[in-house]
């Protein structure tokens, strides 16, 4: 079958928001846009992971389509799915000079790579199992029911729960309880235990519109696309007056308007580039093909830069920021700004030659 340029497009997109929102010159000074919401909210930096994993779920029913439960396709998803929380794992533990890896005491055990192995492994078998009816079921059941329990059931200790960051915050508290020193922040880490269950859900949502793009209809395609999205943001942003859209708690109002929001945009990119077949989004898709990869890079360079000291002052991040940037640049957003875009050109760069070499690296 041939390849679907948009789910390239959005997804080698979605990589190169990351590596800008991470990679800023000064976390002091960057654009509103460019931060997460402080808590409730959303900005367009808060579309990006769910957008990813939103991806994830559709690239599970393109590559298993034609593919039925059994001992020898359970065992690949289990690897792949070993291999991303490895990888992850490794970011989180590995520092570039000895010994090497932090104390496991302290080390964060929770993040991207992690849940995104998990949410893959727990899709893919619920994909190759479920019918669309069932998948259906699961969502609407999972996000009732996880606001259910974040608004009205009581913790263990009998406060009452809240949505507020801290206290009684049935996210943080099981957190807390079981991951205890190897969090994020002493009380928070946003890719915690308890959000992993409606991310599950955004990314079963890609499935189904994974479903949506292998039917033969072109017409139908784009209705169902608009229909869907456009349902998803109204249901979405009325749950929101209720459970508030929060990207750590994943609420079940984030997962509904960010799942809109991807929806839309690949509704866009689907129309441009694979119905009109126009020539479009080359960048994004050198990215994509090999998206887990810049994404792994980009963070593995990134703690490099900060943790390696070229003299008593200065990291390498630092004095390149300094040097190249602040040096030429009065406005510090701005600089800051520019830094960051340097760092996503180069993976760019990266990209548009692994694309050309035809090398994909598969995880």
């Amino acid at each position: 079958m041939q390849r679907i340029q948009s789910v390239d497009i959005l997804r080698g997109l979605t990589i190169l928001a990351m590596i800008l929102v991470n990679n800023p010159g000064d976390w002091g000074h960057v654009y509103p846009p460019l931060l997460h919401a402080e808590w409730h909210g959303l900005t367009p930096t808060d579309l990006i992971f769910p957008f990813f994993i939103f991806i994830v779920g559709v690239s599970i029913t393109l590559a298993y389509q034609h593919k039925k439960a059994s001992r020898t396709i359970y065992k690949k998803i289990f690897i792949r799915s070993a291999k991303l929380i490895a990888l992850g794992l490794f970011l989180n533990w590995f520092i570039p000079y000895f010994p090497f890896f932090e104390s496991y005491e302290t080390v964060r055990l929770p993040g991207v790579l992690q849940r995104i192995g998990i949410v893959f492994c727990i899709t893919s078998f619920l994909y190759l199992n479920c019918t669309t009816k069932t998948l259906l079921h699961i969502s609407f059941w999972g996000l009732v029911g996880y606001f259910i329990v974040l608004n009205y059931v009581p913790l263990p200790n009998g406060e009452v729960p809240s949505l507020a960051r801290v206290p009684n915050n049935w996210a943080n508290y099981i957190d807390v309880q079981l991951l205890d020193n190897h969090l994020w922040k002493p009380d928070y880490d946003p890719e915690g235990i308890l959000s992993t269950i409606p991310a599950i859900i955004s990314c079963i949502i890609g499935v189904l519109i994974g479903k949506v793009l292998l039917l033969k209809n072109t017409n139908v395609k784009l209705k169902y696309l608009f229909g869907s999205g456009s349902f998803a943001l109204l249901i979405g942003y009325i749950w929101n007056v209720f459970f508030p859209i929060n990207k750590a708690l994943w609420s079940s109002s984030f997962v509904l308007v960010t799942a809109g929001w991807a929806i839309l945009f690949l509704l866009i990119f689907y129309y441009v580039a694979d119905v009109q077949q126009k020539t479009f989004g080359k960048i994004c898709i050198y990215v994509g093909t090999n998206a887990i990869t810049i994404y792994f890079l980009s963070s593995l360079v990134a703690k490099t830069f900060y943790l390696v000291n070229l003299n008593e002052q200065q990291n390498i991040h630092s004095f390149l920021y300094e040097h190249l940037y602040t040096s030429v640049i009065t406005n510090n957003k701005l600089a800051s700004l520019l830094y960051a875009f340097t760092v996503m050109l180069s993976y760019i760069l990266l990209g548009f030659i692994l694309f050309k070499r035809r090398i994909f690296i598969k995880v």
